[in-house]
This record gives C-alpha cells, structure tokens and sequence, in this order.
C-alpha cells in the first residue's frame, strides 16, 4: 500500500516539474527552427561555389571543401585583403561606438540619479533614439548628412562657419566613418543608460550619505560606491553592446545603401555584398561562419575572464 503510495507522489511530483518544460517546448521548437536550420545550412554553403546558376537548387553546387575559406582568409589576394580591412575597420567602429554608448549612458544615469524637477521628462527624452524604428532614425540622419540640403552641414558651415564655405561630404570618403560612429552612438548610448539607470535603484541611499559625512566628494563617491556597484550589470552591457555593434547591419545599409565607402564598410555588410551583390554565396557563407567563430570564441573569453575576476573578487 504504501508503496503504491509513493509511487503515486513520486509520478505527481515529475508531472509537476516537468510541466514547464513541456510548455515551453514548442517555443524552443520554433527558435531551433528560425535559427539552427539556417545555420545549418549556411555552414553547408560555404562548402560549395555556389552563385546565381546554382540558386533553384543549391544541393547541386560543386563542393570545393575548404577552398572559400582559404580564399577568404588570404590576405596577400584581393577578397582576403578586402575582408581584412573590413574586420579591422569593424573593430575600430565597435571599440570606440561601445565605449562612447557605455560612457554617455553611464554619466546620463549618473546624473539623473538624485531627484530633481524636471527628472522624469529628461528621462524620457534621452530613451527617445532608443524608443524611434532604426529605419526611420536612420533615413532621419542620411537627410541629415546631405552634403547640400543637410542639416549638419547647414549648422556647421552656414551658423557655426566652422570649416570654411565648402560643404563636407559626409557619407563619402573618410567622413563616412565618422557618420556612422555618430548615428550608431546616437541610437546605442540610451540603451546603456536605460540598464545603468535600473541598476543604480539597488544602491542604498544610505552608503551615499555615510561617504559624504566621511569628506568623499562626487567624483569619490562615484568611483568607490557607484561604479563597483553597477560592475556585474556593466559586464553584461558591455557583452550585449559589443555584440550588438560588431553585428549591426541595418545602420550601414540604411545610411550607405548596399555598397558602404571603404572606411564605413563594416564586415555585416561586407557580407552582404559579398553574398547578394557579387552573387558568391559560397564565399559569403564562409565569411558568416567565420564571423560566428569569432564573436563565439570573443564571447567565451569574456565570459570567462569576467567570472574568473568576479570570484576572485569575491574571495
């Protein structure tokens, strides 16, 4: 009897944990599906030389084992070279649109963490590039940038005469670079202060007042309170703001169209013109899988680093 018992509650008890399971099964179904099968045959693309003759029916493209990555990774020949100068220019573009984004949410969450009137409206008006469709933010700023009818050019040369009468062409030439940065940067830092700013709330008011009864001004009270405090959260945020960045795709198309200058041209859309522009879909496979490699094995490092510090940290 009492073994019929416990077998009954032992049978309850696994329905009662497997139950979440189960709901969240065709969830996980549908995410491997989206995302698994195309991976799975991108990494199976860039296997073959597959182009444009071969798109009714990619199976029958030549397999050429790894002669698209040897093609891709040769910088003494022009497609590895291009592909060079994409992924530097790209690592450039990240470390400096991550930093700006991590240090303008930082000070902006900063600055609105003690009370004051008008708080709540600046609040809002700084997530407003966050909240705005990226296309219609982007289209915005590509107006913007107009070399003749643009705003930027009509502030800075027309009202501020700075630069001389001649207008910049800003979505050409190295100046290309620098758009970019700026509207990537205008989107991104509202982000970093939207999820500093939630972190700051776990701060106890009480370590603020107790550091400035013991002389610490604003800038120590920042580093030795506010900063240490918000670590974990800015461990991910940097994570998330890289990964982000180094992907992003819709800006440059946006901005630039589907051929970006040569300093603008980032390895998102590189790819993309490699694939859909010069109809080498072969060598664009490569190229993506070589790039999830990359921010794979970029994303483990962190990773770990990040939690090796915070126990040595906390031991």
């Amino acid at each position: 009897m009492s073994t019929g018992i416990r077998t009954i509650a032992t049978s309850a008890r696994l329905r009662r944990s497997s139950l979440p399971y189960l709901l969240l099964l065709p969830a996980l179904l549908l995410e491997l599906l989206v995302h698994l099968l195309p991976m799975v045959m991108g990494i199976l693309m860039s296997f073959r030389r597959l182009t444009q003759f071969f798109l009714r029916d990619w199976s029958r493209a030549p397999w050429t084992g790894w002669a698209n990555y040897e093609l891709v990774l040769d910088v003494n020949r022009p497609v590895g070279e291009a592909l060079l100068r994409s992924f530097l220019t790209t690592c450039l573009f990240t470390l400096l649109s991550v930093g700006l984004c991590w240090l303008l949410g930082t000070a902006a969450a900063v600055f609105t963490q003690e009370s004051f009137r008008g708080r709540g409206f600046l609040r809002a008006l700084f997530l407003v590039p966050y909240a705005l469709p990226v296309y219609a933010a982007v289209i915005t700023w590509a107006f913007m940038f107009q070399r003749d009818n643009g705003l930027v050019n009509h502030v800075l040369h027309g009202q501020l005469g700075l630069g001389g009468a001649e207008h910049t062409f800003w979505l050409l030439g190295d100046n290309s670079f620098w758009a970019l940065l700026t509207v990537s940067v205008w989107k991104g830092w509202p982000f970093a202060f939207l999820i500093v700013t939630a972190a700051l709330q776990n701060i106890p008011g009480e370590l603020y007042e107790a550091a400035a009864l013991d002389g610490a001004g604003i800038w120590r009270q920042i580093h030795r309170i506010t900063l240490p405090s918000v670590g974990a959260v800015n461990q991910v945020l940097v994570l998330v703001l890289f990964l982000w960045t180094f992907n992003d795709f819709n800006t440059p198309f946006v901005l630039f169209g589907k051929s970006a200058p040569e300093a603008a041209d980032l390895v998102s859309l590189h790819i993309y013109q490699s694939s859909f522009v010069t109809w080498n879909f072969g060598t664009g496979s490569a190229m993506s899988v070589l790039l999830l490699l990359f921010l794979l094995l970029v994303t483990a490092g962190y990773l770990l680093v990040t939690t090796r510090g915070r126990r040595n940290g906390h031991g």
